[in-house]
């Protein structure tokens, strides 16, 4: 499981023209799904995440979690994240687990954030999605389970 982290001041993720997901403070994460993926993956990307002391504290260190913070999730399923880009122009995507296995293990990665007590909003899964984010700080980090 592969997961891109932005640490958010406000994000928002439509479909068609509808918001479908917004959040004000918090995290923006782009959820990657590989063949090899379990729940313990899920787990531990989730535990991680949840745990990250990304947020400054009173003396401008990063030191709070997004829990501390009281900050929100918006969660996006991102199979491209999973683009091998070696060879050629075309990224070549055999790695991104199919829409039967990524789904159930993206909703389960998301409840298990809820179990954690976070609010945590969505895309749609695998609509075109248009996303949409006040980057914080910017802060951008990568989470793999592997």
């Amino acid at each position: 499981m592969r997961v891109v982290v932005q640490r958010s001041k406000q994000a928002q993720v439509t479909v068609n023209g509808a918001t479908v997901g917004a959040i004000d403070h918090g995290l923006v994460l782009l959820v990657g799904i590989t063949h090899e993926d379990t729940e313990q993956d899920a787990k531990f990307a989730a535990d991680k995440i949840a745990g990250l002391r990304i947020f400054e504290d009173e003396s401008g260190k990063m030191n709070h979690s997004v829990i501390d913070v009281g900050g929100q999730i918006l969660s996006v399923s991102q199979f491209t994240l999973y683009g091998d880009c070696r060879k050629g122009k075309r990224p070549n995507f055999m790695a991104a687990a199919r829409p039967e296995q990524a789904k159930p293990l993206y909703d389960r990665f998301n409840e298990l954030l809820r179990e954690l007590g976070l609010t945590v909003e969505t895309g749609t899964f695998g609509a075109m999605m248009d996303v949409s984010l006040i980057n914080d700080g910017p802060v951008t980090l990568i989470i793999e389970s592997k």
